[in-house]
């Protein structure tokens, strides 16, 4: 029988043990401690009125005739007959279209940055397999030209990813697409890291001569051997929430010191652990459906979520497993037959992912020209689901640039939509976005109007390209795809 003081110790340390699992279970990991933290600061700017326009706010809606009010760098209200303060600055919309601002969940922006030289390849650290312990973020060059011509193409938000030359490429960063000096100044506050990993030929094409995987059972193992590492560096690393045993050897008043610390830190652990732990959210470059599979089963055996599956041509194959299991499919509106993995791809394809409840389906661009035309590429999807006898109105269309990549990249309630008390990351087109004279005339990130189409004041031009004339650096870069 415990004597009342002991009694009392115990209970004591019961409650602040649970305490500590509370806010162990609410706060993130240590996995994802950040020592290199956003510095983003919004441009202030004063309220801004886009008036009589029609406005898809990337939620299903599509509203005729409608304003967007923008304030303190958040949407503050859509409709008509808005409360407008006085020092608004009114921009008359008539015949024009308002959509959120355009989101990228697979760029090589600053990591394969144009010029495309060796000097500027750093999206692959093709050293060996498994290169968690890598962080796009430090490869990212915040002068790269195509930053800008992205803007000038309505994108205001874009994960910036590693290569697919590994079965674990590390970590992918998102960035807020405003003119800065260093990569802090770009990162979009709060985001979670993204992880890149790849299956199918890229893999064993790149290690088949450096010691394997040469085969894609090569890959499966290779993948398996990684997170069984991670799941024991996991369990070492996890606090403990119940009291071990007290030792005869310990008095009843003994303090548990005797936790496991985990040994060595290792970054590569590190980033498999977030994964698993769900923080660190995975996003995997993987065409084949058969190999989707494969993946989706290797989750369900350590415990982690796929966000998305990147290019994916026969993602159409599984695309009720998708819906079902809440994974995006972040695809090409008609790129196939480059490789024979990517044989078997359809321009039906996004449509077909969309069509399932609770689907996700997303049109990216892993290329420094297609992120200026995302508008036109998911354009070209409609055009291919229409002559298949598949109707896909705006209001659903702009969903694949704008809230699914948000939602995939878990930035989904800070924008992605237009919808009070979200970032004022808009886009006001000449007319139809989806048609192919539509341009984007303003963008605002944050409520600030960085990119006018008719403002060379508000054209940002990367310090590299000063002094460059004419001359344009962008279109000039590419990835292992």
């Amino acid at each position: 029988m415990l004597r009342p003081h002991t009694a009392a110790l115990a209970t004591a340390l019961a409650a602040a043990l649970a305490c500590a699992a509370a806010a162990a279970s609410e706060a993130p990991s240590r996995f994802v401690a950040d020592p290199y933290p956003s510095t983003y600061q919004a441009i202030a700017t004063g309220p801004v009125l886009l008036a009589n326009a029609t406005v898809l706010t990337g939620t299903g809606e599509r509203l005729e005739g409608a304003d967007v009010l923008m304030q303190g760098g958040r949407i503050t209200a859509i409709g008509r007959g808005l409360q407008v303060p006085a020092n608004a600055t009114r921009v008359d919309a008539t015949g024009k279209w308002v959509t959120p601002g355009l989101i990228d969940v697979h760029s090589h922006l600053g990591v394969y940055a144009s010029p495309g030289m060796h000097a500027h390849s750093d999206g692959n650290e093709a050293t060996a397999p498994v290169t968690a312990a890598v962080w796009a973020e430090h490869s990212v060059w915040p002068q790269d030209p195509g930053f800008a011509a992205a803007l000038a193409g309505g994108v205001t938000s874009l994960q910036v990813l590693p290569g697919s030359a590994n079965l674990v490429g590390g970590r992918g960063v998102t960035l807020k697409n405003v003119p800065a000096s260093t990569y802090q100044a770009m990162k979009f506050p709060g985001a979670p890291w993204g992880l890149k990993m790849a299956c199918g030929e890229n893999p064993k094409r790149v290690y088949g001569q450096k010691g394997g995987p040469s085969t894609r059972m090569g890959n499966v193992a290779g993948y398996r051997a990684a997170f069984i590492d991670a799941s024991e560096y996991l369990n070492k690393n996890t606090p403990r929430t119940t009291p071990r045993k007290r030792r005869w050897w310990q008095g009843a008043d003994a303090v548990d010191s005797d936790s496991d610390s985990g040994g060595k830190r290792d970054l590569k652990l590190d980033t498999l652990a977030g994964a698993m732990n769900g923080d660190i959210l995975v996003h995997i470059h993987c065409y084949r459906a058969d190999e989707m599979a494969t993946m989706l089963d290797l989750a369900d055996e350590f415990g982690f979520k796929v966000a998305a599956f990147h290019h994916g041509v026969e993602a159409y194959k599984l695309s009720d497993r998708l819906a079902e299991e809440g994974v995006c499919g972040a695809l090409w509106a008609d790129w196939w037959g480059f490789k024979m993995e990517a044989f078997d791809g359809i321009q039906e394809n996004i449509a077909l992912v969309d069509r399932p409840d609770g689907s996700c389906a997303i049109v990216h661009s892993d290329s420094d020209e297609g992120i200026q035309r995302l508008n036109q590429e998911a354009a070209k999807v409609m055009a291919s689901a229409g002559r298949a006898g598949i109707q896909i109105a705006p209001e659903r269309a702009i969903r694949w640039v704008t809230a699914n990549p948000a939602r995939s990249m878990g930035i989904l309630e800070d924008t992605g939509t237009l919808e009070a008390g979200k970032m004022a990351d808009v886009v006001l087109w000449n007319g139809n976005p989806f048609s192919v004279y539509a341009h984007a005339e303003q963008v605002y990130v944050d409520g600030a109007r960085l990119y006018d189409r008719n403002d060379r004041s508000r054209q940002p031009a990367s310090d590299f390209m000063l002094g460059q004339g004419a001359t344009d650096a962008a279109g000039m870069t590419g990835g292992v795809r």
